[in-house]
């Protein structure tokens, strides 16, 4: 296995297509359905035609006029992806990616917030809520806004802290509040919404501790903190989280599982605040024993294989990178990429969106897939370029 060269080939592709692509949940961009009379109102069609997009093993879009854009998160994980290459090789090259996508970045940010934030360039239907075009979510914010802070940190470029550290008005005013009986809160998914999905809140949580980190305002500690004791007060006794509180939300996945641990790792090593330690260990006891297979396929669910998703793959390089277990759990993770690579990598270059029991979805989706595997392969590139585990939150 040629973990660089398959990386190559990946940013080779990326760079060709200037990072634009198309996305797993872009369906409603349809030209096609937007055309259709009444069903672009009403939301079981909207989250009917989105599904079909996503599944269907043919990729509809050149047919349904779905045209490949920007996506903003997509290209935060790119930044953070090519900050990971200049730290390892200091380059021109790198530094001049690094400029390009932080400054589209920013151009690409929401306006009419309390903060810097970002969303998805197409409307979106959830079973739990409707997002139109551009509404800003945690999720995409916290991604972006963290691989803005990690540009700075190599180009000392203001603009660029500036807008990150902004992004805690969002998340402080803009973002719902759902409470406990304890006081204690699930920031919601976006403002539109009162969801208490879990990795949303403790996404929200990981931005305003890394943004303490750099401003020393105490007054973030208390709402990072009570985010966080939320999420876990909601664990189950084997460590493990379900996606969210909603009743169609009980299921348990690999890939959030994976960004959970990240970010109680990011509150504790930035606030220096241990009392979620416990819950770390046991959650990811939980997540190295449940996940992955003897011969390296990563699950999907806790409960069931299908589909081998190329997003759990890159998720355990970033997770155990970030628990500081590179070095000691390697061989699992050379196992998961290793046949990641030769099953689902096409000689073009791009990662596979998944694989299903006798339907494969080859789709070369752009923030899914090849962004995710390019954030999680350059940092994977990093850790075996310095000592194990300096990447470390923990």
């Amino acid at each position: 296995m040629d973990i660089v060269a398959s990386f190559n080939r990946l940013k080779d592709y990326c760079e060709r297509e200037d990072f634009r692509g198309w996305d797993p949940y872009d369906g409603l961009n349809s030209t096609v359905f937007r055309r259709l009379p009444w069903l672009p109102d009403r939301r079981l069609p909207r989250l009917a035609w989105i599904q079909m997009m996503k599944r269907t093993p043919f990729n509809l879009r050149k047919v349904m006029g779905v045209k490949k854009a920007y996506n903003p998160k997509g290209l935060g994980l790119f930044l953070a992806g090519y900050c990971n290459l200049y730290k390892r090789e200091p380059s021109a090259l790198y530094l001049d990616k690094i400029k390009y996508l932080a400054d589209k970045l920013i151009s690409l940010q929401s306006t009419g917030y309390s903060g810097s934030c970002w969303g998805y360039n197409f409307d979106w239907q959830a079973r739990a809520f409707f997002q139109p075009r551009n509404t800003p979510t945690v999720v995409a914010t916290t991604y972006i806004a963290n691989a803005l802070m990690d540009a700075w940190e190599i180009t000392k470029e203001q603009q660029y802290l500036t807008v990150a550290l902004g992004s805690a008005g969002f998340v402080l005013y803009d973002l719902n509040r759902s409470y406990d009986d304890k006081g204690n809160f699930a920031f919601s998914y976006s403002p539109q919404d009162h969801t208490q999905v879990f990795n949303a809140s403790l996404l929200g949580t990981r931005l305003l501790a890394r943004i303490y980190h750099y401003t020393r305002d105490v007054s973030l500690l208390k709402p990072a903190r009570q985010s966080a004791a939320f999420c876990c007060d909601h664990r189950q006794e084997n460590g493990a989280w379900s996606y969210g509180t909603l009743p169609f939300h009980q299921w348990t996945d690999n890939f959030h599982t994976g960004y959970n641990l990240e970010c109680l790792a990011a509150y504790q090593y930035y606030t220096h605040d241990h009392s979620f330690r416990k819950a770390i260990e046991k959650g990811t006891d939980y997540y190295l024993r449940t996940f992955f297979t003897e011969e390296g396929k990563p699950k999907y669910y806790n409960n069931k294989l299908y589909p081998l998703d190329v997003h759990n793959t890159a998720q355990l390089i970033i997770t155990l990178s970030r628990l500081g277990l590179f070095g000691q759990h390697r061989p699992l993770m050379d196992k998961v990429l290793g046949w990641t690579i030769n099953n689902m990598q096409d000689r073009e270059g791009y990662f596979y969106y998944q694989l299903r029991r006798g339907l494969n979805v080859r789709t070369p989706y752009m923030r899914w897939a090849q962004a995710w595997m390019f954030n999680a392969m350059s940092l994977y590139l990093l850790e075996i370029k310095s000592d194990h585990d300096q990447n470390s939150y923990l």
